[in-house]
């Protein structure tokens, strides 16, 4: 049943006409015929409370994975649209985003926003490596605290285990440097590390990739079903159980890839994919708010145009359609991880295709140029390899073999 093709439920759906009118029960999300969306330029039109942080946060809110120097006036627009969370890391730009974000937001200005950063702390990261690197966090970013702190890009419960976590975030809290800390998550063993750390109430926010082609309420439009083939279906029962615990819950990667350009001739005035996209992760009811990358004021202004909805369109609908129709066979559900062990040389196939997804979707080369470094293997061995190891590794038919070479020389 994992091989069934997506792209044919895609175009099942398209045919039949199903995907529109129809309530979404299963995660409580609702339609209205009509494309009712506030003005473009518009700013936040609601803030909602982060969970158990108390915070109330714009439900539209400002990632920052791309900011160089010289970017401080769009962090300082998205604040006089209204947008009060402000998500980096120490890893973007190896450090430059933090310095950008200190930059725009020191002074009086820190005290009307939330800041949330992370840093990757692995199974054996020692307590006082971790405060080391807090306190660089907080030296860049000109502040004296941080209001959620993240461990970055959790995909192995070993990482969680780490005692030298708690003993850290102990210390961390008891000096006053982090009010609230949380995990990030957005590559494989997602569903698994989410549950150990809800079991083991680890954390008062989560940050996790989700989009609507990987909520298994998109699919079941099509085949009024479970969709046997999405592969996060034990995340809709994971945000219930956070929601439960009153863990906030934000929202990334909501865009699947990020290729608006590609859709703009499907778009139709006061309303854009992207807004689709934010909309659908909106009005699921157990997601608090969501992150989005925000390069410039224009971006900004489109992505608040989301901020506020009730409802998914039937427009909304229609793009979210093409859009699925015209990424399914290059975008890598990362998450998925189905892939994993396919390839003798270790080649982390999920890392090298969100590279690549980094340099030509998003179009940050040098991003992609800085996180492919970091790898611990690369795709070289693809240059020499016939493919044959990984033909067949993927559940959603991505020609893996086609990608990952051509990604190693775009990006060494």
């Amino acid at each position: 049943m994992k091989k069934v093709k997506r792209r044919s439920l895609l175009q099942l759906g398209a045919l039949s006409g199903v995907t529109t009118g129809l309530t979404m029960s299963t995660t409580g999300l609702s339609m209205t015929p009509d494309p009712v969306h506030g003005a473009i330029d518009g700013g936040v039109k609601e803030y909602v409370r982060l969970g158990r942080t108390g915070f109330q946060v714009s439900d539209v809110s400002f990632g920052s994975f791309p900011l160089q120097h010289g970017d401080e006036r769009v962090v300082l627009h998205a604040m006089d649209r209204g947008i009060n969370y402000f998500d980096t890391a120490e890893s973007y730009g190896e450090g430059v985003s933090e310095e950008v974000m200190g930059k725009a937001l020191k002074g009086g200005r820190r005290k009307s926003v939330k800041l949330a950063t992370k840093i990757f702390a692995g199974g054996s990261t020692s307590a006082s490596s971790m405060m080391a690197r807090l306190d660089a966090c907080l030296k860049r970013l000109q502040t004296d605290y941080i209001d959620v702190f993240f461990n970055h890009a959790v995909n192995d419960i070993r990482r969680l285990q780490n005692p030298e976590w708690l003993e850290f975030t102990d210390k961390a809290r008891s000096l006053g440097k982090v009010r609230y800390f949380g995990m990030s998550g957005h590559a494989g063993r997602l569903t698994d590390c989410i549950e150990y750390a809800l079991d083991k109430d680890m954390f008062d926010v989560m940050l996790l990739a989700m989009n609507f082609g990987d909520d298994p309420a998109f699919y079941e439009r099509f085949t009024r079903s479970t969709d046997l083939v999405a592969n996060q279906q034990g995340l809709p029962k994971l945000l219930a159980k956070a929601k439960q615990q009153d863990v906030g819950i934000v929202a990334m990667k909501v865009l699947r890839g990020a290729r608006l350009n590609d859709m703009r001739p499907y778009e139709r005035e006061g309303s854009t994919y992207a807004q689709a996209a934010c909309r659908w992760i909106l009005n699921n009811p157990d997601v608090d708010n969501l992150i989005i990358t925000m390069r410039n004021r224009d971006e900004v202004d489109e992505y608040l145009g989301a901020s506020g909805s009730s409802a998914v369109s039937r427009v909304d609908m229609e793009l979210l359609q093409q859009y699925a129709r015209q990424t399914e066979a290059s975008y890598c559900r990362n998450v998925c991880n189905d892939c994993e062990g396919s390839c003798p040389y270790d080649v982390p196939i999920p890392d090298i295709l969100r590279m690549h997804m980094y340099a030509t979707d998003y179009g940050d080369y040098s991003v992609a140029r800085n996180e492919y470094a970091r790898l611990e293997h690369n795709a070289s061995a693809c240059l020499s390899c016939d493919g044959s190891p990984c033909q067949d590794a993927c559940t959603f038919n991505i020609p893996v073999a086609d990608l990952c070479g051509p990604t190693h020389q775009l990006l060494s």
